[in-house]
């Protein structure tokens, strides 16, 4: 789903890896206090010194690398360490990663880190709870008894199964699915990945049909061995994570037997994670070994919902866009799911505490946002810093005319065009690399505001501000840009660890640090920077009105070329 230019949560080309992770700012090192943990530290008339000596741990783990963060309680990062792990790429559209170096590098960031926050003279004890946050549908089948897991982990970007999703859509009942647990049928949620897994790999099948299979996403992998592994077989997962397995009912908030069913997946085959809040006390266990053996674990999001607890998105309407390699909206709806009529996902928001009600969000995700400056980088030749090319966007005014519809691997919400391909629109001899550049940047902004529009026809309420986040924030133009083609502010906090950030909030509410979101009021806000739109609605809607043509002369190609080659033989 994870920072800067993260692979988190996005679809790639089923004919090519994953692009090479870039970052408008390098971070695989411990902690130095930056000019915004500066800003953050500087505003300390809203918070209580006592705050400042109370520590939560963040373990964050993205799809090609792994943070250990350590905030105080005002949510100034004290220390953190990062390493990046093997992504492996057997087959075209295949992406996988190893269980145990997942496991691994969460021990090597927490040792490093913790060098760094020892240095500083504090404690170990000083860390009062560990919260988690991870990549979300990336799905895992270990043996129970033992441990083991029975196949590497199948990352949420893997395309094996397209095949397989639209045998599952001739299904009866398929069309029925969304209503149940807001997810339509596609390659991402896990449920699929374990079907294929049941269906292709022999070591998995018989493991199920022993009843020796256990089966989680990334945040139950790494509960399950934080807290010793086989030694105390602790499988739990929380509701943001559950949401998006296509396991679980939205309004029951618990693994769903018509869901099952359709799938084919037997409940006394397989043990599936126990469902908990967010934030809990008790249920994550704690760390078996160690470098802080006997912390509490008390927090546990997916990427995106810790993305928008971090952002203190705590009230009907408001939202927040992460862009990594790709874009990921989520929008808050309140106590009640949304099923969406308009190509959006329904799913949990958060739920912190077993006391408190959930929170649902609507969320739509574009498939080519930092990825798209990877392209220019690594295949078109565009330098090798993405600075560089937001500098290069900004020598120029517009972009000159050209559209760039970034549709790598089709286009996602709402459009849901799986027969697309990337295509740049009104090229002429003035044309200029910044034009390429600034229109790769435009294409993540066009598609943000066809998701707005959509969550706005939806929940019925008009957005008033887009807070962000993620590596291609960090881009002064490509924000301004944003709030130009969506027409509202656009709000980047001083402090960039926003998803950690979520799971420490949801770890110190689970502790009592917190009592209730308005405690958080002033959390995150310090020297924000705002990006109102500088440019009139009607230039906005006719940028966007050239977007929109670009797209629909897109739609088809796959198709029609496939048709094509049926001609020529």
């Amino acid at each position: 789903m994870r920072n800067p230019f993260d692979l988190d949560e996005n679809s790639v080309d089923g004919d090519s890896e994953p692009p090479t992770d870039v970052e408008f700012e390098a971070d695989v090192r411990p902690h130095q206090t930056d000019d915004g943990d500066r800003a953050l530290l500087q505003d300390e008339e809203h918070h209580p010194s006592d705050l400042k000596e109370r520590f939560i741990g963040t373990i964050d783990q993205g799809t090609t690398s792994t943070r250990f963060i350590i905030f105080d309680c005002t949510g100034v990062p004290i220390a953190k360490y990062q390493t990046e792990f093997r992504q492996i790429h057997e087959h075209p559209g295949w992406h996988e990663q190893d269980p145990y170096e997942l496991v691994e590098s969460v021990y090597i960031c927490i040792e490093e880190a913790m060098k760094s926050f020892l240095a500083l003279g504090h404690s170990r004890s000083d860390i009062e709870a560990i919260g988690i946050t991870s990549q979300r549908e990336t799905a895992l089948v270990w043996d129970w008894e033992t441990g083991e897991p029975l196949h590497n982990a199948i990352t949420w970007t893997d395309t094996r199964t397209v095949n397989l999703v639209r045998e599952l859509k001739e299904k009866p009942g398929a069309d029925d699915l969304v209503n149940i647990c807001g997810l339509p049928l596609s390659t991402y949620p896990s449920s699929v990945t374990l079907r294929w897994m049941l269906d292709n790999l022999h070591d998995v099948r018989v493991a199920y049909d022993e009843g020796r299979a256990a089966f989680g996403t990334v945040d139950s992998w790494l509960i399950y061995n934080l807290n010793g592994g086989p030694r105390n077989k602790r499988l739990v997962t929380d509701v943001t994570n559950a949401s998006r397995t296509m396991f679980m009912n939205l309004e029951t908030l618990q693994y769903d037997d018509r869901l099952l069913k359709f799938f084919d997946i037997d409940r006394t085959k397989i043990r599936l994670p126990e469902i908990l809040p967010s934030a809990d006390r008790e249920g994550f266990g704690e760390i078996y070994e160690g470098p802080l053996e006997g912390t509490p674990i008390t927090s546990c999001l997916g990427d995106q919902a810790a993305a928008l607890v971090g952002h203190c998105a705590f009230t009907p309407g408001s939202a927040k866009n992460t862009y990594g390699t790709g874009c990921f909206l989520l929008y808050n709806v309140g106590d009640k799911p949304v099923i969406s009529k308009h190509g959006l996902l329904g799913t949990v928001g958060f739920q912190l505490g077993r006391d408190r009600k959930p929170v649902y969000a609507l969320e739509g995700s574009v498939a080519v946002a930092g990825s798209g400056v990877s392209f220019l980088m690594n295949n078109m030749g565009f330098f090798r810093d993405s600075r560089k090319v937001s500098d290069l966007a900004a020598t120029v005014p517009d972009s000159g005319g050209c559209v760039f519809v970034t549709a790598f691997s089709g286009l996602f919400a709402p459009y849901w065009i799986d027969d697309a391909q990337g295509t740049i629109w009104g090229i002429t001899h003035h044309t200029q690399r910044g034009h390429i550049a600034r229109a790769t940047m435009e294409a993540a902004c066009f598609q943000t505001k066809a998701i707005l529009d959509a969550m706005e026809m939806d929940s019925g309420k008009k957005l008033t501000e887009l807070a962000v986040d993620g590596g291609m924030s960090n881009s002064d133009i490509c924000m301004q840009t944003q709030a130009d083609i969506i027409q509202i502010p656009v709000e980047r906090p001083a402090m960039h660890e926003t998803t950690a950030l979520g799971a420490a909030i949801a770890a110190a509410f689970a502790i009592g640090v917190w009592k209730d979101f308005s405690d958080l009021k002033h959390m995150n806000r310090a020297n924000r920077a705002t990006f109102e739109p500088q440019i009139t609605v009607k230039e906005s809607a006719r940028m966007y009105k050239r977007w929109s043509k670009a797209v629909e002369m897109s739609r088809g190609w796959m198709r029609d070329t496939a048709a094509l080659d049926d001609d020529v033989e």
